[in-house]
């Protein structure tokens, strides 16, 4: 890691050890007043409903690293959810890996777009993904005529919601996998430094003889790769293909990823940004009102 790189992770750790002291802080606060909220089961609740948020919060980090946004996530949920939806009821046998199958593709193909319109044709980033958001939108709404697909197979839900290992959620552990394999992607492989170089100095990168428009265009494809896993995941967990399943989560996770310490400008955080800017917005750990996303009874 060389020492430009080094000293970006370093402050970046810095203002992520004081968020994560914050939100410890904010958890002793309210279990003074509260005890259950230290409980196993609420915790595990929060860690659980969060998770999705940390997902989609990951995926947009990558691309503002890189000095972009995607501003499309919000339908690229819900047309990843219709198509995963749509592809399992359709199919009777091995409906369940077509289904994931295709809701990966689905996503990798709208990141693609977003990649190539972004770094090839040169287009604002802004006007490129709020353009697919409106495109996906109309085909999330037409697609089913705005009526969510129902009639999944049972086991789906089971196997990837419902499930825990040794008592930790499934969404958990796949949000950790996640998370644990783009921060190593991140620090210690030359295209994770691309990134970096790329978000800090695009000038500097370009001398340097590093390739703006494939890293570019490989950063929006895992951007939205990320986004469908997180959308069959939200999928499983509702039971059903939604058309409008992701529609409050763009500035949600944007909001997440900022507060978390990653810089619009680009090349700055890590992904544990996202992480502690999600666990910052949890609803739980705030204490917010009983019948919200997360319970502190």
């Amino acid at each position: 890691m060389n020492s430009a790189l080094y000293k970006i992770i370093h402050n970046s750790r810095r203002f992520e050890i004081a968020m994560f002291m914050g939100i410890a802080l904010l958890l002793i606060g309210f279990a003074m007043k509260e005890p259950t909220v230290l409980s196993t089961t609420n915790i595990l609740n929060v860690l659980s409903q969060t998770s999705y948020l940390a997902i989609f919060a990951c995926a947009q980090s990558i691309v503002i690293l890189v000095r972009g946004f995607d501003l499309s996530l919000g339908t690229t949920v819900s047309v990843v959810s219709l198509f995963t939806a749509l592809v399992m009821v359709s199919l009777g046998a091995f409906s369940i890996p077509m289904g994931i199958a295709a809701g990966l593709l689905a996503g990798s193909i709208i990141g693609f777009f977003n990649g190539y319109c972004v770094a090839i044709l040169e287009i604002n980033p802004f006007i490129v993904t709020l353009g697919t958001y409106n495109i996906l939108l109309a085909v999330s709404s037409t697609i089913t005529g705005g009526f969510p697909v129902t009639g999944l197979p049972t086991i789906f839900p089971k196997l990837f919601s419902e499930i825990s290992i040794i008592g930790i959620p499934i969404a958990v552990i796949i949000a950790v996998l996640i998370i644990v394999t783009l921060e190593y992607l991140l620090l210690n492989t030359v295209f994770g430094r691309n990134l970096y170089l790329i978000g800090s100095n695009p000038r500097a990168a370009h001398i340097a003889g590093i390739s703006y428009k494939f890293n570019s265009i490989v950063a929006y494809i895992l951007c939205s790769f990320l986004i469908a896993i997180g959308a069959i995941l939200l999928t499983a967990r509702t039971g059903s293909g939604e058309p409008n399943l992701g529609s409050q989560l763009t500035l949600q996770t944007i909001a997440a990823a900022v507060i978390g310490g990653m810089s619009l400008r680009g090349g700055e955080g890590s992904m544990m940004a996202p992480v502690l800017g999600a666990c910052k917005r949890s609803r739980g750990i705030l204490g917010a009102q009983s019948g919200a996303l997360f319970s502190l009874r």
